[in-house]
């Protein structure tokens, strides 16, 4: 899964967690889902230019677009 969007890396850092489960906050997914730091449960890129590197590694074909029909409902 690739999320876009506005501040996506700060948005989708917050959502995830800290890498640490034991210091992640409830209602993170590491903090509900994680329990070791060795078994990450999700990855999320630190910054625009490690994204796109990683989603070329794993996407190689690229992703598909689309946009949502809330789009103009969310973004300004």
């Amino acid at each position: 899964m690739v999320w876009a969007g506005s501040k996506v890396v700060t948005t989708g850092r917050k959502i995830i967690g800290a890498t640490n489960p034991a210091e992640s906050a409830p209602g993170t997914i590491r903090g509900d889902y994680a329990i070791d730091i060795g078994r990450n449960v999700i990855h999320g890129s630190d910054s625009v230019e490690n994204a796109k590197k990683e989603i070329a590694l794993w996407f190689p074909d690229g992703v598909t677009e689309w946009q949502s029909s809330l789009h103009s409902w969310i973004y300004e």
